[in-house]
């Protein structure tokens, strides 16, 4: 009469050996999904920050068009989550090809800067800039 008594307990290391593979599947699962939930709230702020950005040149602009270029402004009424600051300035010029008389035309360099609060590298930080040149 034989006995096999060598091969006693090998389910169980078998199962053992099953419920800690599922266990690691299932947690680099929870890990692949938070991240992509960051990254889709990321790019949703990111588009946010770059309308907001866009309005606050828009205002820029429209400020340059009325010949009252502020030089540093922090607008807070565009959008809550973000701070935006615009910042003008100005240089004329003398164009002298052949007019008379001469044009001085005056270029403004408009830039607009949203950002949302927290510190820079933090996972909830923002920041879009936009800038653009305006001639009159």
């Amino acid at each position: 009469m034989k006995h096999y008594r060598a091969q006693q307990g090998f389910a169980a290391i078998a199962a053992i050996f099953l419920v800690v593979g599922l266990a690691a599947l299932g947690a680099f699962l929870v890990s692949m999904s938070n991240t992509q939930q960051l990254t889709s709230a990321q790019d949703v702020q990111g588009s946010r920050a770059y309308w907001a950005a866009r309005a606050g040149l828009e205002w820029g602009v429209s400020k340059a068009q009325a010949s009252s270029c502020v030089t540093s402004t922090a607008i807070s009424t565009i959008d809550p989550a973000f701070s935006v600051t615009v910042t003008c300035s100005s240089a004329a010029y003398t164009t002298d090809v052949g007019l008379n008389p001469p044009t001085t035309p005056t270029i403004y360099q408009i830039k607009a800067v949203a950002q949302s609060s927290g510190s820079v590298g933090g996972v909830g930080y923002i920041e879009r800039s936009v800038s653009t040149a305006v001639e009159m």
